[in-house]
């Protein structure tokens, strides 16, 4: 499988927890960027493999102008041979839609929509920063179904300042009353450089305990699961059929190009990143060369503990045949830890393998340390 992942770095206004790479939106810049990614995508140019998933990320891509959309989609079409059942997605952000942009999106091929809303309440969402209400977001949900959107996935977030559990159920049952194929839920998590980080520094909130956030996570594993939603990876439950194609690529360690300021990429065993800066990405791009900041050959230990550290963040888990490749028995080269998270229920066998049970999905960071040399 080969991905695509195109970043679009910017917004309508930065939201308080964000440390994407974003920027708010300025039509000079915006401009000067679309002629670069032409460019870098010229320098990626491959026909001979077809791209199976491309992800549309951001950032805001569904700020983009439907002329805009349609110039990046003819440039992908020119530069790359895309698979007839690839799945297409574009993140999206209420606010930044309407009927018709949906409808164009649609008959660009896009095929998957991922709608941030996080949360129903309106006071929570004004206080994290986003541009729009829950109204807003229920609109252009609708609107979606009627353009023709089968597949949409929909970003919620707990633990967020001042929300309480109640305020986890409300978001919960309203957003699976409107039935979307996916759910992404996320703990918040602060990242110094953002506004929210500061302001936790300033006291002007107190984050929920360790105990409150683990509630809320089983409340939405059980509560999801009851209304025919699938938990297949920590943070996302869908119904069959409906997992993220693009997203599992990531988690299985495949081959993906990463185009845009800030974009990571994974080919033939070397890891790259690019720059962040939208003037040290045009620099690059004006001397024809690719905005490569940092990259690095995986070593055969890297490949194998990121396999084990994606894997074990899926449902599936570990699966002891895919660490053939590397001349390891799995069984026999971690039978010590196996062992000991085994006898602490943290993981249980399966036919193939093992994977975590809800009590070592609760502290995976820990039990990840426990299989890195």
């Amino acid at each position: 499988m080969l991905g695509l992942y195109i970043h679009i770095p910017f917004c309508v206004q930065k939201c308080k927890y964000c440390d994407f790479n974003s920027y708010k939106i300025e039509k000079d810049k915006k401009e000067k960027f679309l002629n670069d990614l032409k460019k870098e995508m010229s320098l990626y140019t491959n026909k001979d493999r077809k791209i199976n998933t491309i992800f549309f990320g951001g950032g805001t891509p569904s700020i983009l102008s439907n002329t805009e959309m349609k110039m990046i989609m003819d440039e992908i079409n020119k530069n790359f041979c895309i698979d007839k059942d690839a799945e297409i997605s574009m993140e999206c952000n209420p606010g930044t839609l309407n009927k018709e942009k949906l409808e164009f999106m649609k008959s660009l091929g896009i095929n998957r929509l991922s709608i941030g809303l996080q949360a129903v309440q309106e006071d929570l969402l004004g206080y994290i920063g986003r541009i729009h209400n829950y109204e807003q977001f229920e609109k252009n949900y609708i609107e979606a179904r009627k353009a023709g959107f089968k597949n949409i996935n929909i970003d919620l977030m707990y633990n967020l300042p001042h929300q309480t559990f109640e305020d986890w159920k409300e978001t919960l049952d309203k957003i699976i009353e409107l039935n979307p194929e996916h759910i992404s839920a996320y703990s918040l998590i602060l990242e110094e450089g953002t506004q929210l980080y500061d302001m936790y520094m300033d006291k002007d909130f107190e984050l929920s305990d360790e105990d409150e956030d683990i509630k809320m996570y089983e409340y939405a594993i059980e509560c999801l699961k009851l209304n025919g939603y699938n938990q297949y990876e920590i943070s996302n439950y869908t119904k069959e059929g409906y997992e993220c194609k693009h997203n599992i690529l990531y988690w299985k360690c495949k081959n993906y190009i990463g185009l845009g300021p800030g974009a990571s990429g994974y080919i033939n065993n070397v890891r790259y990143n690019n720059v962040k800066d939208l003037d040290d990405y045009h620099d690059k791009l004006s001397k024809n060369e690719k905005p490569i900041e940092f990259c690095e050959n995986l070593t055969e230990k890297d490949k194998i503990e990121e396999k084990i550290i994606m894997g074990l963040r899926m449902n599936d888990g570990i699966i002891f045949k895919d660490f053939e490749e590397f001349g390891i028995n799995f069984e026999e080269k971690y039978k010590e830890q196996l062992k000991k998270h085994e006898s602490l229920d943290l993981i249980t066998k399966t036919n193939k393998g093992f994977k975590f049970t809800q009590k070592g999905r609760e502290i995976s960071n820990n039990i990840f340390l426990d299989y890195i040399d």
